[in-house]
């Protein structure tokens, strides 16, 4: 479907090894790490730099070609699925950490560069990269700004969108901007203006292409504290994160594991997790020396309070690494459990953890399924993981389980996602957040960026492509009704 002309003038920009045409190579980018949804690109593009990216877009937009941009394919929510008659932009061979500047305290990097190779740049300045998704020895910082990553210790330092300052963009027509500060090198916090940048960032690459980012880096925390405290239920954990935060401890990092997660975590690393515990609450705490202690033991003594069983300190570096190494293989240790699980990424007040969690757990017995729960606790974040046998006939059960889980959360007053975005996976789920005024106006903010709809389209909102129409006689998509989406 895409021409060859089209093909011949990519190649002019890009050389022979830049464009992918043949279907075993191109089915590599099939799909990302929602592996519910899958389909071969048109052809496949690797840029290695800003001004080859934008050839790539203005080459498509002048013959009406969408985009999709693709980081490093960890995704969980079928973002960067390719289309069939569209380009796929790979950006994994722009991996240049471009510089390094201690002073200002910034480090500027193109989209391939993976999250924790930030903070290894800085390490010998004593700073690093705050946000650090699980997936940060493979995700890259271009991933990381489409779908505003958090991870375990956004509780304390926030998400992507509060460490990247500045960014270049190519725009769907090919332009290059910089958004957040006219300039990328030396940006100006709080700039005049409309906060482009702030829209940008968890876009979801539905606005353009981010070619270069500007990443605040910290000052290492002189000292960190870390321990496992098990409980009897994930309820009087929920508990627990209740009290602590509700006695004015901000931690570091606030983490709970369920039994099921425990058993799998323990038989991929052998972290020291304690087997049969009904759930497990990892908390860290970071900062000055001074004082930490102290604060450590009024935790140990809250979590006591709500009902922990057992607590274990990290004695050592290593111990502690061991236990951040267990968490952190939560999701691919899975795979001891269940042959496949999809992983559902949705925010509820912390204060209702107990609920929801009892409330996920009659859904999963009444679907006659396994959710072995996994999350960033202190700022509600949860990540059912919905185990299922495709073989058993299973997939559609657990399909219809994930997406009410996720859709239960907005019915606790929370979001359908925290960090994985909505992707194609749970675009159909919107209109169960915002009402069509407000998914206009987000269209329309799309719009002034994109005003052809090239640049990854159907992700994020729901369309008649994506979500199916009712039976019987035609009838238009509210969003196509208001002249907002067209239909395929």
């Amino acid at each position: 479907m895409i021409s060859p002309a089209l093909v011949a003038r990519l190649r002019k920009h890009l050389g022979d090894e830049g464009v992918i045409t043949e279907p075993a190579r191109k089915r590599t980018y099939e799909m990302d790490g929602l592996t519910g949804y899958r389909e071969e690109p048109g052809l496949v593009v690797l840029p290695r730099t800003t001004e080859e990216v934008s050839a790539v877009a203005r080459s498509c937009f002048e013959v009406g070609v969408p985009l999709v941009p693709r980081g490093a394919g960890t995704g969980l929510s079928g973002g960067a699925m390719p289309r069939r008659d569209g380009v796929l932009v790979s950006l994994s061979r722009m991996r240049a950490i471009i510089s390094v500047d201690p002073v200002r305290a910034l480090a500027i990097v193109e989209p391939g560069v993976t999250n924790l190779a930030i903070s290894q740049a800085a390490a010998p300045y004593g700073l690093y990269y705050a946000p650090d998704p699980s997936s940060q020895v493979v995700c890259s910082i271009g991933g990381n700004v489409a779908e505003n990553s958090g991870g375990a210790h956004c509780l304390k330092y926030g998400f992507t969108t509060h460490h990247v300052p500045a960014l270049e963009v190519v725009l769907a027509d090919g332009e290059v901007v910089t958004l957040g500060s006219p300039c990328l090198t030396a940006p100006v916090l709080d700039a005049p203006g409309y906060d482009l940048r702030g829209v940008f960032v968890g876009s979801e690459g539905t606005l353009g292409i981010a070619t270069k980012v500007a990443c605040r880096l910290l000052r290492r925390p002189e000292a960190v504290r870390t321990l496992v405290a098990d409980f009897a239920s994930p309820t009087s954990a929920g508990d627990a994160v209740t009290a602590i935060i509700g006695n004015g401890i901000i931690p570091a990092a606030v983490e709970m594991l369920d039994s099921l997660a425990i058993e799998a975590c323990e038989e991929a690393t052998g972290a020291g997790y304690t087997r049969g515990a009904g759930a497990a609450l990892v908390v860290e705490l970071d900062g000055a020396a001074d004082g930490l202690d102290e604060l450590y033991t009024r935790v140990e003594r809250l979590c006591l309070q709500c009902g922990a069983r057992k607590i274990r300190r990290a004695a050592t570096e290593a111990e502690r690494a061991a236990i951040w190494k267990g968490r952190k293989a939560a999701f691919a240790a899975m795979g001891r459990l269940a042959p496949a699980y999809f992983v559902q990424d949705g925010v509820i007040p912390r204060t209702r953890l107990g609920e929801v969690l009892t409330r996920i757990a009659d859904m999963a017995a009444e679907a006659q399924l396994r959710v072995a729960n996994v999350f960033h606790a202190g700022d509600g974040n949860l990540h059912p993981l919905v185990l299922y046998d495709p073989a058993a006939g299973e997939e559609a059960r657990a399909e219809a389980l994930s997406r009410g889980i996720a859709e239960l959360c907005v019915d606790y007053g929370g979001s359908i996602t925290g960090e994985h975005g909505v992707g194609v996976d749970k675009a159909c789920s919107m209109p169960k957040m915002f009402s069509e005024d407000d998914l206009e106006v987000m269209l329309r903010v799309g719009r002034a960026f994109d005003p052809h709809n090239r640049c990854n389209p159907d992700k994020l909102f729901p369309t008649p492509r994506l979500c199916g129409e009712h039976p019987g006689p035609y009838r238009p998509h509210p969003l196509e009704a208001a002249g907002l989406i067209e239909r395929f």
